[in-house]
């Protein structure tokens, strides 16, 4: 559920690729280690580089950056006591144990998972809910805006550049914001044939749409400020969630039915999954770290959230039906 509660809040600890410099770039041997790399490799008598790294842009110098990680995180683990010292981040990120050329290969493929989910729901959505549903199309868009800001993910796990970053940060403040477009279209019916309902959607819809073109615009024109970026997506989220959960507690407390409760639910189990992120580790293995089990643990919710979606929309044309 990386649109309506899942991405606001993961758009808060995506510190892990925020940060431009850490101590492990500023280690001396780390230094020593690149520089005798480039200039023993980097020459056109060089050694190769494997052609599926190839088509994932690793040149000499990223072969010698991600080669000397290892070598200097080994040495300084080998280190016996007191000497030893803990795994360091560098350039932000922890000395991952690439595969297939993919630099995170977990959060790649739990990244992978959450956009399965989403094109799960989609199918949901349009097997199980019939086009005349006017919230459908709405439902609709959330998973589209999952699929690209999932998409987005895997391509930036697989290679950490500039720009995959940055697509990355764009697809998730979508989602984010989506989401918060969602909740009251939902919540309040906003969709419905009704002069002040329709002036207040497209009011609403150029609100949420000039605020998102003003945020990339900011963070693609002017600066891109991590921190602003941070406190926007937070400041989104905890608005989406919150209006998430009254209207499911409300909304049980009115008909009593056990699966209007599921929002709130969803939410709280995507908090809990949030939290991995604060005790933030050094990848098991090399490979598995808390941002990766971070999105494994979104993939449950996202289904969920589907479910939910099928289970609402059917109710409330059973509902209709009844009205008629």
């Amino acid at each position: 559920m990386k649109s309506a509660s899942t991405a606001a809040l993961a758009a808060l600890l995506l510190f892990s690729s925020a940060a431009q410099a850490s101590i492990g770039d500023r280690l001396p041997e780390f230094k020593s280690c690149i520089s005798t790399c480039k200039s023993t490799n980097c020459g056109p008598d060089g050694p190769s580089i494997p052609i599926h790294r190839h088509l994932l842009l690793w040149t000499c110098p990223s072969e010698c950056d991600y080669t000397c990680q290892h070598i200097i995180t080994s040495e300084r683990l080998a280190r016996d006591p007191p000497y030893r010292v803990p795994v360091q981040q560098f350039h932000g990120k922890w000395p991952f144990h690439r595969f297939l050329g993919m630099q995170e290969p977990f959060s790649v493929l739990f990244s992978a998972l959450n956009l399965l989910a989403h094109e799960w729901g989609i199918a949901q959505l349009r097997t199980y809910v019939p086009e005349s549903y006017r919230l459908r199309k709405w439902y609709l868009g959330f998973g589209y805006m999952g699929v690209v800001s999932w998409v987005a993910s895997c391509v930036f796990h697989t290679r950490d550049f500039s720009l995959t970053e940055k697509v990355d940060y764009f697809a998730a403040g979508g989602s984010v914001m989506y989401g918060l477009y969602l909740a009251p279209v939902r919540i309040w019916r906003l969709d419905e044939d009704v002069p002040l309902k329709g002036s207040l959607l497209r009011l609403w819809t150029v609100l949420c749409a000039g605020l998102y073109a003003a945020h990339v615009a900011y963070l693609g024109l002017w600066r891109f400020d991590y921190t602003y970026n941070m406190a926007a997506n937070v400041a989104v989220g905890i608005l989406q969630n919150g209006l998430w959960t009254w209207f499911s507690v409300s909304r049980y407390n009115r008909v009593k039915r056990a699966w209007t409760i599921w929002p709130g639910l969803i939410v709280a189990w995507i908090i809990l999954a949030m939290s991995l992120e604060l005790f933030d580790f050094p990848p098991w293995g090399g490979m598995v770290d808390a941002h990766s089990l971070w999105h494994l643990g979104t993939v449950g919710p996202t289904i969920w959230w589907y479910n939910f979606l099928v289970k609402d929309a059917q109710e409330d044309i059973q509902s209709m039906r009844l009205k008629a």
